[in-house]
C-alpha cells in the first residue's frame, strides 16, 4: 500500500539512529544514561558499535527536578563521542607502549644501534622479537625471545656484544 506523498515513507525507517533523552546513537556510538548503582545519581555509558563493553562510563548530570537525569542532546552526545574516542586512543597508545619498546646503544665508532622489542601477545604461544637496526634503519639482526624479556640499554648491549646470539 502506498501513500499520496512520495517523499514520506510508508513504514518507519528501522535504520534511523535512536535519539531519545536516555539513549542516543550516531557516529558509531551509543550513549545510554543509566542509574548509578553507587549513589542516588545517574551515569552515562558510551558503547562503540560492535563492542560488548562500554569504552567509557562516567557521571551524568541531574535534571532540573533533581530526580531524573538531564536528557541527552546532540551537543552532549558529540562531547561524549569525542571523550570516548580519546579514552580509546589513550588505551591503544598505552597498549602499544607495553608491546613495543626500544633503546639506543652507542657503538665504539661513535654510531648508534637501535634495539627494539616487539611483544606478540598470542594466547597460545606468546613471544617477542628482539631486533637491531643501524643508523639508516637497516635491520642488522633479529631473534625470537621470551615475551618477558626485559629490554634495557644493558641487555641490548650484552646482546650486541654477544654478536646478536639469542639471549638466554
Amino acid at each position: 500500500m502506498s501513500n499520496d506523498f512520495p517523499d514520506v515513507p510508508d513504514t518507519p525507517d528501522n535504520d534511523a539512529p535512536i535519539q531519545e533523552p536516555r539513549l542516543w546513537q550516531g557516529n558509531g556510538w551509543t550513549a545510554r544514561v543509566i542509574k548509578n548503582d553507587d549513589d542516588e545519581g545517574w551515569a552515562v555509558a558510551m558503547i562503540k558499535d560492535g563492542e560488548p563493553e562500554p569504552a567509557l562510563v562516567g557521571p551524568w548530570t541531574m535534571g532540573r527536578d533533581k530526580k531524573n537525569p538531564k536528557p541527552l542532546d546532540v551537543n552532549a552526545f558529540n562531547t561524549l563521542v569525542k571523550t570516548a574516542n580519546e579514552v580509546i586512543r589513550r588505551h591503544e597508545q598505552q597498549l602499544h607502549a607495553q608491546l613495543h619498546k626500544n633503546v639506543f646503544v652507542n657503538t665504539d665508532d661513535g654510531g648508534q644501534i637501535k634495539v627494539t622489542l616487539d611483544i606478540v601477545p598470542d594466547e597460545d604461544d606468546p613471544y617477542a622479537m628482539l631486533s637491531a637496526f643501524d643508523v639508516y634503519g637497516e635491520e642488522i639482526a633479529k631473534v625470537r625471545v621470551v615475551p618477558t624479556f626485559k629490554l634495557s640499554v644493558t641487555s641490548a648491549t650484552t646482546w650486541i656484544d654477544n654478536e646478536y646470539r639469542k639471549p638466554q
